[in-house]
């Protein structure tokens, strides 16, 4: 019932209707708030007059009659009313509900022309104009002014029974002592309960198990449903609405039709019209109903995605989290490996300068004392005493300045450390870390609408299902054998829509699809069974016959501009089943000797059909025929053919058998046996031959499937 209000409020003052009025365009409106947006137009007989009255008048006290499109009567069936019209470029304000609203004219004093209005102190001035605050068309009253527009009683009696529903709680009519809030209301007993009550004066069994239990507020609206009134005609108020005429759709009173402009209209009794539009509303209701349904079962679903949603994306962050953390502790196991290789180097380094710094210390104070000594000898003053040492002295001067060479005061590691972080390569691969597609993806929806067969080819149309954001990288068809085997591959690639061709005829085929991306393949889709025509349909093959056929009629007639025999196959090949093709002779000069039969696709085109082994034909003349494969001729019959003979070829593949006719007749034993494999229908022909297929033809009648008896003759 909540979700009711809205209707029952009024679109200008945002409250509860109150006298509402039904306007041409259907929209409902308070009769109080109608006065209260309605803007003075000028006079319809002069305008011009009316603008150039004065500049004191606004831009929206007057509509421009010239640009105003006026819908008929006939048009709008509310032609009492005025007509529709574009609305006005006036000044406008906001309602409670968000909707326009045109503030009211202050009218001009030459342009009032007061009509009183029942019930108003105001009176309504002439040529008025109201703006539908809701699909904002504009009308033109009359000289009745509001009084035009027909009281929505209905709507006014719904509002008051919901607001009765809303005063106070209902009580249980059961309870002896104390009245509970009644829970539910029984529409056949027309008594409130509460739930004890329910449970012991009215259990759900019996009789009372198909009664109909509300919700109390919905009980009482129903209970309080106000009592039919008679209404009164807007014309003739005295007169009430007891007609309806069908073409203004609106109700009239007798007095309108014999003397309105409803005379000549279609009128039907109001009651009839009455029930009839409740049930069409009823029907429509029951469709709504259904939307409502589906819309709720959708909010479900919604509603249980945002927990999905939310569930999924906390446990997305927390994996998310881990594998960066796991990221960063990677790092750092790192970072300290490199640490410990710096401090590495540091200590060598260390070692070799201290080592150096020791052995240099030492060697220096040697050389010091040395020189020391030397001083000191040199201030000795006996001769002889010091030509006994100096030479020594001398050599060891010179020694210890030898050991003082090059390289000894080179240091013998520098302070640089030699090692420079390769970080770039990382950074890179830090900056590319992104998301990637881990999924593989859903099962494809076979389109069916589009998917169909036409004679031994099939084709298959399918997509992603519509909410699947997986990438799909591309697709897998697949079809069985049609005799119930296992699936094969037939198709992979982008395309979602793929032709098979070279099926078998009369055969029933499974079908299946499936999508694959990096991360892998997906499900199947559905499986479709397709069934292949039973009957095959076909023409002769431009692409593969010989240059010198001559083909028409759609490639069912065929010639040879050549004097030598010429091949030209169907473009069709058979494989299984059973086949029955006819071809015409339309021309038939000079005793000619074509042949007609089947052949392998790799047929030698430039020599008679039979000549070699890939191909199987029955050749004849006006007199007689005989069969031939790979050049050998067998089973001569007489009987040969003319202008406007039949030749008729059945292929059994259950029973490898090949049989010819000539005019309905079995032209001689059966032909040939033992074939196998796919064979394409064949003719060979020289240009005093012409010959038009036959195809779609169903099996002869003397022809029954089984075992061919020792004669040669079908059994």
């Amino acid at each position: 019932m909540d979700e009711m209000e809205e209707e029952l409020k009024c679109p200008v003052c945002g409250s509860f209707y109150r006298e509402p009025i039904i306007l041409p365009c259907s929209h409902n409106i308070c009769l109080a708030c109608a006065r209260n947006i309605l803007v003075q137009t000028p006079d319809a007989e002069s305008p011009q007059s009316s603008r150039a009255s004065g500049s004191g008048v606004s831009d929206y006290d007057y509509l421009d009659l010239d640009k105003m499109s006026l819908y008929s009567e006939a048009d709008s069936g509310y032609g009492s009313y005025g007509g529709f019209v574009s609305a006005p470029t006036t000044p406008c304000q906001k309602s409670p509900n968000g909707v326009r609203v045109f503030p009211p004219t202050v009218p001009q004093p030459q342009q009032q022309h007061l009509l009183p209005h029942p019930g108003s102190l105001t009176p309504i001035p002439r040529n008025s104009c109201i703006t539908c605050p809701q699909c904002h068309r504009s009308l033109i009253l009359d000289d009745r002014g509001l009084r035009g527009f027909p009281k929505n009683r209905v709507l006014e009696g719904v509002v008051d029974r919901y607001q009765q529903s809303k005063a106070a709680a209902l009580k249980c009519q059961l309870c002896e002592k104390s009245p509970k809030e009644a829970t539910v209301m029984c529409e056949q007993c027309d008594v409130f309960y509460c739930d004890p009550c329910r449970l012991r004066c009215h259990p759900p069994r019996g009789p009372l198990a198909k009664h109909r239990l509300v919700p109390p507020a919905q009980g009482r609206i129903s209970r309080r449903a106000s009592p039919r009134k008679i209404s009164t005609c807007t014309e003739h108020e005295l007169e009430n609405l007891s007609m309806y005429c069908v073409q203004c759709k609106m109700p009239v009173c007798y007095q309108c039709l014999e003397e309105g402009k409803h005379g000549t209209h279609e009128v039907k009794a109001l009651g009839a019209m009455w029930k009839l539009h409740k049930g069409q509303l009823s029907q429509a209701l029951n469709g709504l109903s259904d939307r409502a349904t589906e819309a709720k079962e959708f909010l479900v679903q919604l509603k249980n995605m945002v927990q999905h949603i939310q569930e999924n994306g906390v446990e997305f962050e927390a994996c998310l989290v881990a594998q960066c953390d796991a990221l960063i502790d990677a790092l750092n196991r790192r970072k300290a490996q490199l640490l410990s290789q710096v401090n590495k180097e540091h200590e060598h380094k260390l070692k070799v300068v201290r080592d150096q710094i020791s052995h240099c210390t030492v060697k220096l104070r040697q050389t010091t004392g040395l020189m020391e000594y030397c001083l000191e000898v040199i201030k000795e003053n006996d001769p002889s005493g010091f030509l006994q040492i100096s030479d020594a002295l001398i050599r060891r001067v010179h020694m210890t300045e030898s050991q003082w060479g090059k390289g000894t005061l080179t240091p013998r590691m520098t302070s640089d450390f030699d090692l420079t972080l390769d970080s770039g390569p990382l950074l890179q691969t830090i900056h590319q870390l992104d998301f990637v597609q881990m999924k593989v993806p859903a099962a494809p929806m076979l389109q069916l609408e589009e998917c169909c067969t036409q004679n031994n080819s099939a084709t298959l149309s399918w997509k992603q299902p519509p909410l699947s954001t997986i990438a799909v990288d591309g697709y897998i068809l697949e079809l069985d054998d049609g005799n119930g085997g296992p699936f094969r591959e037939v198709y992979v690639g982008t395309e979602t829509i793929c032709t098979v061709d070279g099926l078998h005829f009369n055969s029933t085929y499974k079908s299946r699809v499936k999508a694959f991306n990096a991360s892998g393949v997906g499900q199947y889709s559905k499986t479709l069974i397709m069934q292949t025509s039973e009957i095959a349909w076909f023409t002769f093959d431009p692409a593969s016959a010989h240059p010198d056929i001559i083909f028409s009629n759609d490639n069912l007639t065929v010639s040879c501009n050549s004097y030598d025999d010429r091949v030209v196959l169907g473009n069709t090949a058979f494989s299984r089943g059973v086949h029955y093709w006819e071809m015409t002779v339309d021309r038939y000069d000079n005793h000619p000797d074509p042949a007609f039969g089947i052949a392998r696709s790799d047929v030698l085109k430039d020599v008679m059909l039979g000549k070699d082994d890939k191909a199987w034909a029955m050749y004849v003349d006006n007199n007689r025929s005989w069969f031939m494969h790979n050049n050998s001729h067998t089973n001569r019959t007489d009987g040969g053919i003319t202008k406007g003979a039949t030749i008729g070829v059945l292929l059994d593949f259950t029973r490898g058998i090949l049989i010819f006719l000539v005019n309905d007749e079995q032209q001689g034993p059966v032909a040939f046996e033992g074939l196998e494999g796919a064979y394409y229908p064949a003719i060979s022909l020289n240009r005093n031959v012409q010959v038009t297929l036959h195809t779609g033809l169903p099996i002869p009648d003397f022809y029954t499937p089984g075992e061919a008896d020792p004669t040669g003759s079908v059994c």
